[in-house]
């Protein structure tokens, strides 16, 4: 596997990075989120170990800012924080695993397997309600695993929602992923969800007054 490695620790940084190379897996590490995030823009990885309390960009921003930018590798976190919320926030942006410092290498060596497992199995459809399921793998809208046609700018918003279930998606989230070519006004955000709402056959979207639009966790 080709492996993203944010730690600042330097010496846990050399330590997983050799352990790692040793089982085969090429690694390359970072010790800043911003540099990090410039690397990935540029390469494709299988698997982010994430450290975070790091420089530059934590490692819970870092997450949250790739999968902005469609980029969507599975993440493990490594780190001495306990803290519920930080553990709830991690899982929220749909890390795969949170490992506690300190840990035992071959720990976290078991965690990559159940990740390349993973990997290696169809990716289960995305649950939005009853009969609503959304094919993240082809970027498809199911109902009772049926195809549904939609237009290009209702696919973007359901994939933009889907991706972030149980999250409210605010208007510039919205501006920055799916208009990302031309000014739009939140009216008109508000306008082509309205349209979209419609076609649907079960209320899944859900309008959070003054704050954006969600399609909640079933």
């Amino acid at each position: 596997m080709k492996i993203l490695l944010l730690e600042d620790e330097l010496m846990l940084n050399e330590s997983i990075c050799e352990f790692l190379e040793a089982q085969g897996h090429k690694v390359q590490t970072f010790v800043d989120g911003l540099e990090a995030l410039e690397a990935i823009k540029e390469n494709a990885y299988d698997l982010l170990i994430l450290d975070i309390n790091v420089p530059g960009m934590d490692g819970l921003s870092f997450l949250e800012k790739i999968h902005e930018l469609k980029i969507h590798s599975p993440a493990i976190y490594i780190s001495a924080l306990v803290d519920i919320e930080d553990i709830s926030r991690a899982y929220d942006l749909g890390c795969y695993d949170y490992l506690k410092k300190p840990f035992h290498l071959k720990e976290l060596a078991l965690r990559i397997d159940r990740v390349k497992i993973s990997n290696d199995t169809p990716r289960v459809h995305l649950r939005l309600s009853k009969n609503y399921s959304y094919d993240q793998e082809h970027s498809t809208l199911l109902f009772n695993n049926e195809p549904q046609t939609l237009t290009k700018r209702q696919s973007q918003i359901i994939d933009l929602l889907a991706r972030n279930r149980g999250m409210v998606v605010d208007f510039e989230q919205f501006t920055n992923y799916i208009w990302t070519d031309s000014f739009v006004d939140n009216a008109t955000i508000r306008a082509e969800i309205n349209r979209l709402k419609k076609t649907l056959k079960e209320d899944v979207i859900l309008n959070i007054r003054g704050m954006g639009y969600m399609i909640e966790k079933p």
